[in-house]
């Protein structure tokens, strides 16, 4: 028996899905949910409340998506709901804590890494405050200049260029001294 994929053309798909085709959607969903719930996690800690949030942001894809022109990538509109989904929880929770009062190339993120070693630098990042956290996040995996940033969270630009700063170097501490202990194990 020959299978026949089900909408190969992501196009084809976001019109069925607009018309309200329910399979379409579900193929929607099932396509791009494994990277919006990871978007979702690099801001939120708990897998749980990052699931919610990534299931409550594709309610709101699906609601906007008439709106949605098909003019740049569907992955990028997507992502987008998700990061202000993921900060709208945030700040709904009262978990980002902002202040006023990190030098860590990020290039070190994006080399290969093993799955343990991946698994560790995404604990550190789960180690951030969650301010230093959101900021970093936006900033050095998103690609937000400060000045989007500010206005994202509601902070001026001097305070997420500061917490930039405050979380590359709380990252840098805790990479150098895994590092040396890694050295001394040796």
């Amino acid at each position: 028996m020959k299978i026949i994929p089900f909408y190969t053309n992501e196009k084809q798909l976001i019109r069925k899905s607009i018309s309200g085709n329910r399979k379409a959607q579900q193929a929607l969903y099932e396509k791009h949910s494994p990277l919006m719930l990871s978007i979702c996690r690099r801001y939120v800690k708990d897998m749980q409340f990052a699931e919610d949030v990534m299931v409550s942001g594709f309610v709101k894809v699906f609601k906007f998506l008439p709106e949605y022109r098909f003019d740049g990538s569907f992955e990028g509109w997507m992502r987008r709901i998700m990061v202000n989904e993921s900060i709208s929880f945030l700040r709904k929770k009262q978990f980002v804590v902002f202040d006023d009062a990190m030098i860590m190339d990020t290039a070190e993120i994006h080399q290969e890494h093993s799955d343990e070693e991946v698994a560790y630098i995404q604990n550190l990042i789960d180690g951030l405050p969650d301010g230093y956290r959101a900021v970093f996040m936006l900033y050095a995996v998103e690609g937000y200049k400060h000045q989007e940033i500010s206005s994202m969270l509601g902070i001026s630009e001097s305070t997420s260029k500061s917490q930039l700063f405050k979380a590359r170097k709380w990252l840098q501490e805790r990479l150098r001294n895994h590092k040396q202990i890694g050295y001394e194990q040796e």
